[in-house]
């Protein structure tokens, strides 16, 4: 079964009903111009009420090193992902004392040529829109990923929700889904029905 990877959490309630829902990955965003953008203190109190078995993951987007260490440290993040234009080197710098997750936007199969270049723990896809950095809430052709062999387990993401959460895990067969747009009512507000319905779609698929 594939996990699941709720992403742009800013508030509580939203969080520990995911992890209610025995959902496996957490995403907190610190990039400033998402509308799903967190501070570090709004991080880490909700953090401290999330149970162990609950990932923490941290997204950036082209931070400067030191800081994102900084801001993991004072947050309390087990996972970082980078979903910037961040090099292999610079990713490798995190190998070790997190678990790494490289995002990659696609517009074609040839966006794939540089993936396995990365040597992090997950590759993460999504859609690619200009300007967007995630939560973009549109989805990329699927096709594309036919045949291609990842070095790494991969996390698919762009335009999940509960209607077709279940046919991209039939036809990509990720190692985890990731949704953020998909179950909101707005920007960094949850719909509980509907995140209780994407759990349940990805658990019967």
């Amino acid at each position: 079964m594939a996990l699941i990877k709720i992403c742009g959490i800013t508030n509580k309630m939203d969080a520990i009903n995911a992890s209610e829902l025995g959902v496996d990955m957490l995403g907190f965003v610190f990039y400033n111009t998402s509308k799903r953008s967190v501070d570090v203190k709004t991080a880490s109190d909700i953090i401290n009420e999330l149970p162990d078995t609950v990932r923490k993951v941290g997204v950036f987007v082209n931070e400067d090193k030191d800081r994102v260490r900084e801001i993991a440290r004072d947050s309390g993040l087990d996972t970082l992902q980078f979903h910037g234009d961040e090099t292999p080197e610079y990713c490798s710098r995190f190998k070790g004392d997190y678990k790494v997750i490289k995002a990659f936007r696609l517009k074609g199969r040839e966006d794939l040529r540089i993936i396995n270049s990365y040597d992090t723990d997950f590759y993460l896809l999504d859609t690619y829109k200009p300007g967007e950095h995630g939560g973009t809430g549109g989805r990329f052709d699927w096709n594309i990923l036919k045949d291609f062999e990842f070095l790494k387990p991969i996390i698919l993401s762009g335009g999940l929700d509960p209607d077709n959460v279940a046919r991209a895990i039939s036809e990509v067969a990720p190692y985890c889904v990731d949704v953020s747009t998909g179950v909101e009512e707005s920007p960094g507000k949850k719909s509980p029905v509907l995140l209780r319905k994407f759990v349940e779609e990805v658990r019967k698929a």
